[in-house]
């Protein structure tokens, strides 16, 4: 009976979220008048144009060198900033977990630059830092290192708290350091996670860089921007290729870094 119950409230709950999810999509179709059926109608146009005209060419290729120094440059910019952003956010987060934390109120500050940093988007920092560096590297790199350094206080406070409990109180039993603490408990503990954390940032941080070159003229989003807007499609196509290419290799690469890691 009381699985009955369970199984029944279990559907209830589902129809309602669906119910209120219609709700939610017709009224915003309402509200932003968007035709549903010349949206459906328009994809075989799409279709057939990216067929005609969205396809890498011989004038193409030949622009390929330009375009990969461009996507080294992004791939650099995005392992930089993952990197040092995660450094820095492990000592942020030691003392904003509460396994490892000194005072409540350094763990506040922490977690409040946390939640600061990474919920202002990559976009939204990119433009904000274009007023101070312009159009420039230093633009790229801090918009990604910001949102980088954000999200990994987050995750890795949540690891230390999740991994490094009971090692870390068995060290304080014994009357060990804090410093003893963290270099023989919460390192070893937390090296894996951290190493699978920052191999998913620079994945993530490739395809945001690409955004992030078209608002700041850099990188690869650069390339594709000159290119697109100058109805150049064949070369703007064959950017688009290279950058599937490359984070799909990066992430094979990363899958089979966790894989031995892990």
């Amino acid at each position: 009976m009381h699985k009955l119950d369970f199984f029944t409230q279990k559907r209830l709950s589902f129809g309602l979220f669906v119910m209120v999810l219609i709700v939610l999509t017709y009224a915003t179709i309402i509200f932003t008048e968007y035709n549903v059926a010349k949206g459906f109608t328009s994809i075989p146009k799409a279709v057939r144009w990216a067929t005609a005209n969205f396809y890498p060419d011989a004038a193409a290729i030949k622009k390929l060198p330009a375009i990969l120094a461009k996507l080294s440059d992004t791939i650099l910019m995005s392992v930089a900033s993952a990197t040092v952003a995660s450094f820095f956010a492990f000592f942020v987060a030691i003392f904003g977990a509460q396994t490892t934390r000194i005072n409540v109120w350094f763990s506040v500050f922490a977690r409040g630059i946390a939640t600061v940093f990474r919920n202002i988007d990559v976009s939204a920092w990119a433009l904000i830092l274009l007023f101070s560096f312009g159009q420039s590297s230093f633009t790229g790199y801090f918009a990604l290192f910001f949102v980088t350094f954000g999200f990994m206080v987050r995750v890795l406070i949540e690891t230390i708290d999740e991994v490094s409990t009971d090692s870390v109180e068995a060290l304080r039993a014994t009357g060990a350091s804090y410093f003893a603490i963290i270099t023989q408990s919460v390192i070893p503990s937390c090296l894996p996670q951290l190493v699978s954390w920052v191999l998913f940032m620079i994945e993530t941080n490739i395809r945001s860089a690409t955004l992030v070159g078209i608002l700041t003229g850099t990188g690869i989003g650069y390339s594709f921007d000159i290119y697109y807007k100058s109805l150049n499609y064949n070369a703007a196509s064959l950017v688009i290729v290279v950058i599937v290419i490359s984070v799909s290799a990066i992430e094979a690469v990363s899958n089979w870094i966790r894989r031995a890691v892990l």
